[in-house]
């Protein structure tokens, strides 16, 4: 009874940390990573879903300092409404599902491309998150240490060139952006496999002292 009673014990402890890894892991982010100042880019906004037994039913971004959005990629499933300064600049973008939304275990990207300022400092991108139960996650932390951290562009000094239609004049400006959007794939990688190890670590220690219970 009494070893029936532990191993339940350490199977919630492992769950827990399993769920833990998940739901930290998973934030809303705005690739690439990395622009440089007066370059066109596509910006791309990866949405999670991480509520148990929810959907998110629409998310809010608003355009970053520095960063100017001219056009929305439409997207099956989803509408988007764009809310413009008085100068008429795109100020933020809704997009709401015309469905239930997302799942807890999946999440979808939308796109919006736009030019990156020619003085412009990292761009910060707030986002907020309304789930079917109207709950509002704010995505708009000041750095990764926070629990809901907004998403940062870093930017790097230099005028990027292009055919002044929101596209790059050169295939390698393209090759760039996806080069970053893989590469924070990467990094989002490592750094999961790393908070799940670690876990999995503190989970057999966590074993073994009950273990030596017995």
């Amino acid at each position: 009874m009494k070893s029936m009673k532990r191993w339940s014990i350490i199977s919630m402890a492992m769950l827990s940390v399993l769920l833990f890894a998940s739901v930290a892991s998973a934030h809303v982010t705005v690739m690439p990573k990395q622009a440089a100042q007066g370059s066109y880019e596509v910006f791309t906004v990866r949405v999670p879903s991480e509520k148990e037994n929810a959907t998110t039913k629409s998310i809010k971004v608003t355009v970053a300092e520095g960063a100017a959005v001219t056009r929305v990629e439409p997207k099956a499933g989803w509408t988007y409404e764009l809310e413009k300064g008085a100068d008429g600049a795109i100020k933020s973008v809704t997009w709401t599902a015309e469905g239930e939304g997302l799942a807890q275990t999946e999440f979808t990207e939308f796109r919006m491309s736009g030019k990156v300022a020619d003085d412009a400092k990292d761009l910060v991108w707030k986002a907020y998150q309304t789930y079917s139960d109207s709950e509002v996650v704010e995505w708009v932390g000041a750095d990764d240490n926070a629990k809901y951290p907004a998403s940062i562009t870093t930017v790097t000094a230099g005028t990027g060139e292009s055919d002044g239609h929101g596209a790059p004049a050169a295939a390698g400006d393209t090759a760039k952006s996806e080069d970053n959007a893989e590469g924070e794939d990467g990094s989002s990688m490592i750094q999961l496999v790393l908070s799940i190890a670690a876990l999995v670590v503190s989970a057999a220690a966590l074993i073994a002292a009950l273990t030596r219970r017995k």
